[in-house]
């Protein structure tokens, strides 16, 4: 019979330990009333007070919650910018996508196919996004909101780490960097980009009520 080595032994014993503490610490902290499946335990049916609650965050117009009127905002602007330099890859005629690729991103005129790859990926696939968040935004109830956020957050922080990373990269050739004087801006405006969603993602997690849907509202459907 093979024996495990001690360390192993003392590893694999470690480990079990480990388990076991996060195992009670999740029991002792779980809550004694909510409306999410767990994985040990059943449902449960929302009581009054969380109805209430719910009720109450979906009941507050646009013009009352400023922080997703902000969002809202932002979310048109990104939509715009998506648009702009979708057409840029394009290559749309009009003298201002010539005079940006010129003063501001030349490297969305660079031969390989990246740049213009990933804006077209902006253009057809995060444009959808945020006219979807628009409406989940404004309409109560869209319990799919979290989900997509969380998606679309993680790889739009992915390609928009790459495609800074390229645009300033020493081996992207010297025309196609970004100009010198161009690159506050261009942090600005990127960095931006890349952090609407995870605020999104913010919004949706910690403040979830707005985006609950009720037993009520279910039965309707």
């Amino acid at each position: 019979m093979h024996l495990l080595p001690q360390e192993d032994t003392g590893g694999i014993l470690l480990l079990k330990v480990i388990y076991t503490a996060i195992q009670s610490r999740l029991q002792r902290s779980r809550p004694k009333e909510t409306g999410y499946r767990t994985s040990e335990t059943p449902p449960l049916p929302f009581t009054a007070r969380v109805v209430k609650v719910i009720q109450e965050a979906q009941a507050k117009d646009l013009l009352r919650r400023p922080f997703d009127l902000m969002l809202v905002v932002c979310l048109l602007l990104a939509t715009g910018f998506c648009l702009f330099r979708g057409l840029i890859a394009l290559d749309c005629p009009s003298e201002l996508c010539r005079l940006y690729t010129q003063f501001q991103e030349p490297y969305l005129k660079d031969p390989a196919a990246y740049p213009k790859i990933q804006m077209l990926a902006y253009m057809f696939y995060s444009v959808p996004y945020f006219v979807t968040a628009l409406y989940g935004l404004v309409v109560p109830g869209c319990s799919w909101m979290p989900d997509i956020t969380l998606i679309h957050a993680g790889g739009l922080a992915q390609a928009q780490f790459s495609h800074i990373g390229a645009s300033l990269h020493a081996r992207t050739a010297y025309v196609y960097r970004v100009p010198e004087e161009a690159k506050i801006l261009f942090l600005a405006l990127n960095i931006a980009y890349g952090v609407l969603p995870q605020l999104l993602v913010y919004r949706c997690i910690y403040k979830p009520e707005f985006f609950i849907k009720t037993k009520a509202e279910e039965k309707v459907e």
